[in-house]
């Protein structure tokens, strides 16, 4: 059985995801003032760190390319200040999942859910996980829809910011994870060219790079079993490391939490706004 920390996340990572997806909070962005939407995300996912300069938000977010980065900051900044990129991502990302949810939005359901999710978020190490705790730092709402989006959210970027620790120990840079997780999974390279700027050359000499550390076969097309262990104890490790934050929880309220969860998140992703091939790392079909 998958463990616990992983059954959350394919959970709460669609309900974080309808702020970058989802049309409320792309229209919300751009009432702020941001142009485009590769702007206006990189204001809203970076808000919580202040109105950094482009290397530090580069830094933190591990695998885009810095001129990607640098075309959206700190020009945003002269648009809207960090505050309201993030209040336009967070209030956009709600009124999707009040739209996803209708009926299903139980009070009681949902307040419980959000209850258990808050608490997790709130109680995770936060030590080595800067985009985590600047968000920790912000207030937190009391509405349980946006508390459950509010805790998506922290547990996405605790986990994340694992992940990233991780990728470092393993001598895989933020481009090559990329690379390294779609030979993994049979994902199209088209995906990264579109998200995230990574087309034929670089590519091609990131595949290379791989391949010179026994990573990746011969022919660029899979990982080796060098490649396929250490990938596995990538994603093991970011389990280990996410699970601190659910430490909180007895297993019965991990349980409980789980369960509630499953019946939003399927609501989430049967309306099709989130994309089954996408950086996330997340295979749709899978949740639940």
């Amino acid at each position: 059985m998958e463990p616990n920390a992983r059954r959350l996340w394919k959970l709460l990572e669609p309900i974080h995801a309808v702020g970058y997806f989802s049309p409320e909070p792309i229209a919300l962005l751009k009432e702020a003032g941001y142009r485009g939407y590769w702007m206006g995300y990189f204001a809203a996912r970076s808000a919580p760190l202040g109105a950094v300069p482009a290397e530090v938000v580069h830094a933190v977010f591990y695998n885009f390319a810095i001129e990607h980065v640098s075309r959206a900051l700190p020009d945003a900044w002269t648009y809207a200040p960090p505050v309201a990129a993030h209040e336009a991502r967070r209030t956009g990302a709600v009124a999707a999942l009040r739209r996803h949810l209708g009926p299903l939005a139980d009070p009681d359901d949902l307040s419980r859910a959000a209850s258990l999710a808050s608490r997790a978020a709130l109680g995770a190490p936060p030590e080595g996980r800067a985009l985590y705790a600047a968000l920790r730092s912000l207030p937190v709402s009391e509405d349980p829809l946006t508390l459950l989006w509010d805790a998506a959210t922290l547990l996405r970027e605790h986990r994340g910011d694992g992940h990233v620790a991780t990728l470092l120990a393993a001598g895989i840079g933020g481009r090559e994870s990329h690379v390294f997780h779609a030979l993994a999974n049979g994902t199209s390279p088209s995906v990264y060219a579109t998200s995230r700027n990574i087309h034929e050359t670089e590519w091609d000499a990131l595949v290379s790079g791989l391949r010179s550390r026994g990573l990746v076969t011969d022919d660029g097309h899979a990982l080796t079993d060098a490649g396929r262990e250490t990938k596995a104890r990538i994603e093991a490790t970011t389990d280990d490391l996410a699970q601190s934050a659910y430490a909180v929880l007895d297993d019965a309220e991990v349980d409980d939490l789980i369960t509630l969860l499953r019946p939003l998140t399927k609501a989430v992703v049967a309306s099709g706004e989130i994309p089954n091939q996408s950086p996330m790392g997340l295979d749709l079909d899978d949740v639940g």
